[in-house]
């Protein structure tokens, strides 16, 4: 951790002449995310928020950062805002561009997933997201996430991450078919049949698919696949969603963990104190919004 300070320390000295020690710059950094995460009931953002175009989305993630207790999960959640974009079908859907989300605010902790679901309602409230007509939660298949999502979110609309339910397809068709020619194939087919009709779709495909099946290999990683998605039969509409311009994917959030966890605290030996992650994650964060200027200016 003190590796990152030091940085920090020889970036200051370097832009702008100012000579202040790691250690200096540690306690000061510290103190201004907790101030930051303190005054956020007072922040201009909720009404922003409540007043910005297009429906609301909170996709929800995890990253790994090693603290001095070893690596945890930081619990991540985006709550954005974003207009629907051109319709799309589920062959054309990765050509698409959907818009920027009109606004963003991060929250994060390294805790445990019934106290970051009570972290998660407060900052709903706040943005008066709880009841807001139009509610999407996306993640991946942590049940965590969805164990959250009903608890906070109960009339949202859920959503798997279409990346993630490929990837599971992807690798069951692999583990098939291998290197053969055909196994391209069937991953486009099984891909299709899946954005196109959700589950049903999949069951089709996999039953056409099993009279193609090399003889004498193991179908398990097939049926596995067919047991993940049949836990989320109600989060794979993805052809409504396309024709409606909206996401289908949790790639926002997944973004946020790459470049508030990743790139910024998962530094070769940095190792971080449980209490101070959350909170330097959502003052990352902050630094990128219309209230940054007036925390800074106020510091």
């Amino acid at each position: 951790m003190q590796q990152f300070f030091a940085k920090a320390q020889q970036l200051l000295a370097e832009l702008s002449g100012w000579n202040l020690d790691d250690e200096t710059i540690r306690r000061v950094t510290h103190a201004a995310a907790k101030e930051a995460a303190t005054q956020r009931p007072q922040r201009g953002d909720a009404a922003r928020f409540a007043d910005s175009p297009g429906a609301v989305e909170v996709p929800i993630d995890a990253g790994k950062v090693n603290t001095l207790d070893g690596w945890r999960d930081v619990k991540v959640a985006l709550f954005t805002r974003r207009l629907a974009g051109p319709a799309a079908t589920p062959s054309d859907w990765e050509e698409r561009d959907l818009p920027a989300a009109t606004i963003r605010t991060v929250i994060a902790a390294i805790e445990d997933s019934g106290t970051f679901a009570t972290r998660v309602r407060a900052e709903a409230d706040r943005l008066q997201a709880t009841t807001a007509d139009d509610v999407t939660v996306l993640g991946d298949g942590a049940e965590w996430i969805w164990n959250l999502a009903e608890e906070v979110f109960p009339q949202a609309v859920e959503v798997l991450d279409i990346y993630h339910a490929l990837e599971h397809l992807a690798d069951a068709v692999k583990a098939v078919w291998g290197e053969r020619a055909e196994a391209t194939t069937h991953r486009e087919a099984a891909g299709q049949a899946l954005l196109a009709e959700g589950k049903a779709g999949f069951e089709c495909w996999l039953a056409a698919a099993f009279a193609t099946i090399p003889e004498g290999t193991d179908i398990d990683p097939l049926i596995a696949a067919a047991a993940y998605l049949a836990k989320h039969p109600t989060r794979l509409n993805y052809a409504q969603r396309l024709a409606a311009g909206r996401s289908i994917g949790s790639g926002a959030v997944e973004g946020a963990v790459k470049q508030l966890i990743n790139l910024r605290l998962k530094r070769t030996g940095a190792r971080w104190r449980v209490g101070h992650v959350g909170a330097l994650v959502e003052l990352i964060a902050m630094s990128s919004t219309a209230d940054w200027n007036a925390f800074w200016t106020a510091a």
